[in-house]
């Protein structure tokens, strides 16, 4: 079954051994830490009552167990440390499996991208549209002046700079009044912050 496992599934997998040992490694560190105080309350006992050789043996036990504990703590660290060396090394596998795809994906858009195609294609557009602006301008002309009715209609559709110029000042002006507003708002409301806070006063 292990040959048709997936590379995430294998992935996976081998994160949960890592998982476990780093629990098993915490696990023995919490367990030396309790010998280490059992040990300690015993060699305090044995000085209490003067038994020399209890209390020699149990300094030794707890030495060892100390150097024990300080071994377990140290694989923990390499552990972790390597834990965090193999998820740096994920990222830049991933980063550099991801730039790998977009630069193909460039390689791919350039191979298909034909500009001078694009350049005909947009000059014609542009030709087009000039040309249907023309046209749209000769068919108002005439439409206006096939009414006839007696008052003088414009011959063309362009729009005046001073025209243009009205429009941004009224839209100038218009800001400005709502700024105003916002402003006459505002002191309107710090004007009720004051009155509540002499009022409370």
């Amino acid at each position: 079954m292990g040959l048709f496992k997936s590379k995430e599934e294998r992935r996976i997998e081998r994160e949960m051994i890592i998982r476990r040992g780093v629990k098993s490694i915490e696990r023995s560190i919490n367990e030396q830490q309790k010998f280490a105080e059992s040990f300690i309350k015993n060699a305090q006992r044995a000085k209490k009552v003067g038994d020399d050789q209890q209390y020699n043996f149990i300094r030794e036990q707890l030495k060892k167990t100390t150097s024990i504990k300080r071994m377990l703590e140290r694989q923990l660290v390499a552990v972790n440390s390597a834990m965090i060396i193999q998820k740096q090394a994920a990222a830049s596998g991933q980063f550099a499996e991801s730039m790998g795809v977009i630069a193909e994906e460039i390689q791919k858009t350039f191979g298909e991208l034909d500009l001078t195609k694009t350049q005909v294609q947009w000059e014609k557009a542009v030709t087009q549209s000039q040309s249907i602006e023309e046209r749209m301008g000769l068919f108002l002309d005439s439409m206006e002046t096939g009414m006839g009715q007696g008052s003088v209609a414009p011959t063309s559709s362009a729009v005046s700079d001073d025209e243009i110029d009205r429009m941004i000042e009224a839209d100038v002006l218009a800001q400005e009044t709502s700024e105003l507003g916002k402003l006459d708002q505002l002191e309107s409301e710090i004007e009720k912050e004051l009155a509540r806070s002499r009022t409370k006063d």
